[in-house]
């Protein structure tokens, strides 16, 4: 019997404690959601990572201390939002680096160099028909040779395009000599070309077989002697747009991927002058969109009309073409196409002024970005005197001139 009473006290005892631990707890239920906030914040601010943040959320009233934590909290918050702003900013303007390097190679693609006498029209090559179309253009009285009025005659529909071609300077005529890397080359090595100076020739134009060079300096280039037939040059009567008072031969340095635009990008040659032009190569490589604005060339992408690959000289010539055929019904000689070629009384009346304003307003109305992959020659150029006095006669009997037309 005592032992079953021993038993009983200690059961009691046990279930005592039990009871009052799960009182305790419901108690402790009931009073946590009335214990205040700030006690969780300060906990939490308390275990953040954030530097400063729990000497901010301290418990009791806020003191100097804990302003001053806040005020310099503020204070890195703002230089870090500052300077995120400013990286997005900055990386939103897609920033690049521009690089230049130089490098040496064994060989080279020589240039194609195009050439064009500042005359237009060989006054010995004009004939009565060709005086007549061409009057408001070279300023010459409208009359044959025999001294009779246009009126009086009858001329057949100018051909424009002949009579460029037939009224040219001939390269078989003007040139006297010719070596490229010390071999001998001919006007057959030259192409004919047609710009705003007529007809004009193009040495190395071919740009599937480019010549190449393997070294610099004097004979491993082109070497031309040239007469620019200063006795063929027009007459002036009157000032007209095509009227020249100078004499020499217009001279431009280009890729073979870009048609020549000598007008605007060509260098004057004067004659009685022997003038060096040292080129040097330069490639450059522009970013597309976003970071830059040149146009990207895609394979299989149909370029502009009449060229084989993009350039900015090529969307020019494309642009004037479609201002005159807009204006005028007709494209100029010079200007790629299947359209009809003006005749020169529209030249005059249209074509010149409408070309000039394109020109004039390129900018705005011919958008021309520049390509992705460009080429270009830099030049230096010097002239020397020729011929002095000891190979003036050697070179008048050598091309049958008199000494002075060789001076």
């Amino acid at each position: 019997m005592p032992i079953e009473i021993v038993c009983k006290i200690k059961f009691a005892e046990e279930d005592e404690k039990q009871a009052a631990k799960e009182e305790g707890d419901k108690e402790s239920l009931l009073e946590e959601p009335s214990q205040p906030h700030h006690r969780d914040l300060a906990t939490f601010a308390g275990a953040s990572t954030l530097h400063g943040l729990g000497h901010i959320c301290r418990p009791g009233q806020l003191g100097v201390r804990q302003a001053l934590w806040a005020l310099a909290f503020v204070a890195s918050l703002a230089f870090f939002l500052y300077q995120a702003a400013r990286s997005a900013l900055f990386y939103l303007e897609h920033p690049h680096v521009t690089t230049l390097d130089e490098e040496a190679t064994q060989k080279m693609i020589f240039p194609a160099v195009t050439i064009c006498n500042i005359n237009r029209f060989r006054h010995s090559a004009l004939t009565d028909a060709d005086i007549f179309h061409l009057a408001n253009m070279t300023g010459l009285p409208p009359k044959d040779r025999d001294g009779h009025k246009a009126s009086d005659l009858l001329y057949p529909d100018p051909d424009m395009a002949d009579i460029v071609n037939r009224t040219g300077h001939q390269l078989e005529d003007m040139l006297k000599n010719c070596s490229f890397s010390g071999e001998n080359c001919s006007a057959g090595n030259f192409t004919v070309v047609y710009t705003r100076y007529g007809k004009c020739y193009t040495f190395n134009g071919d740009r599937n077989k480019p010549r190449v060079t393997r070294q610099s300096g004097m004979g491993n280039g082109l070497e031309i002697m040239l007469d620019i037939q200063q006795e063929e040059y027009l007459p002036i009567w009157r000032e007209t747009n095509e009227t020249s008072f100078e004499a020499g031969i217009r001279v431009q340095i280009h890729s073979q991927d870009e048609p020549p635009y000598i007008h605007q990008l060509g260098f004057g040659v004067s004659p009685g002058f022997q003038t060096f032009v040292s080129c040097q190569e330069q490639r450059l490589t522009y970013l597309p969109q976003p970071w830059g604005s040149c146009r990207a060339s895609v394979k299989g992408e149909q370029v502009l009309p009449g060229y084989e690959s993009y350039s900015i000289a090529a969307c020019r010539l494309q642009c004037e073409k479609e201002a005159v055929v807009r204006n005028c019904q007709c494209r100029m000689v010079h200007m790629p196409g299947n359209e009809t070629i003006c005749s020169p009384n529209v030249y005059i009346e249209c074509a010149d002024h409408t070309l000039d304003t394109a020109v004039e307003d390129s900018q705005e109305r011919c958008v021309c970005p520049t390509p992705c992959n460009l080429t270009r020659y830099g030049k230096e150029i010097s002239m020397v005197r020729m011929p002095n006095k000891g190979s003036a006669r050697y070179l008048a009997r050598k091309y049958n001139r008199n000494e002075t037309y060789i001076r």
